[in-house]
């Protein structure tokens, strides 16, 4: 899978959070979006997902030749905080349910996710009344189990304990040699795998 941004750029109403950039994302690598709180991480990110469309300029998206939006979409998987979960429903259901448009993982069952995420007790309860750190791990889960090349994740750790982040690292080192992903973060904790950094503030010299 290959990302590619062409002479990219994004902006709110007369504020450009980033312009004229030129890069390309390829599977089997992992790169960190970061920069201070409000530098555009997080636009960035969802820009590379497809939610947020170029103001200026492209992006592209391969997988042996150029895809479509409605092909694309399929083969990335995000999470982030301000992304919800359906709360109504547990953990069982909600990934059965995300299972029906964004297939799993072969080979692993929903009940083995939920062992892997330390969760299994808490499988057939509603998701409304976990804790944050609980449905950070659904969150995180939902992304890094879905049987997709790339893997984007904001802000990974967010209500997660020592133990959360030791697992989220166990998660990516398991589950995401191969698949290219993208980690915004000012944490290094969070990025510290990758092994290419892209800092919001450079960007800002090309506007």
């Amino acid at each position: 899978m290959k990302i590619i941004l062409s002479d990219a750029g994004k902006r709110f109403n007369r504020e450009w959070i980033f312009r004229h950039f030129d890069y390309s994302f390829f599977s089997s690598n992992a790169y960190a979006i970061t920069g201070p709180n409000g530098s555009g991480k997080s636009t960035l990110l969802q820009f590379i997902a497809g939610a947020l469309m170029p103001s200026e300029g492209s992006i592209a998206y391969y997988n042996l030749k150029d895809l479509p939006a409605e092909v694309y979409h399929p083969l990335i998987s995000i999470a982030a905080p301000y992304l919800e979960t359906i709360e109504e429903m547990t953990a069982t259901e909600f990934f059965r349910f995300h299972g029906t448009f964004k297939p799993l993982i072969p080979g692993l069952s929903i009940s083995q996710i939920m062992k892997k995420i330390e969760l299994s007790e808490a499988a057939d309860k509603q998701i409304r009344y976990y804790s944050s750190g609980m449905k950070q791990r659904i969150k995180l889960a939902q992304a890094i189990f879905s049987d997709t090349p790339v893997l984007l994740l904001d802000e990974p750790t967010t209500n997660l304990d020592a133990a959360g982040i030791s697992l989220y690292h166990e998660l990516v080192r398991d589950y995401c040699r191969e698949r290219l992903v993208i980690v915004s973060s000012n944490d290094t904790q969070e990025y510290s795998f990758c092994n290419t950094e892209i800092n919001m503030r450079d960007l800002k010299f090309t506007v």
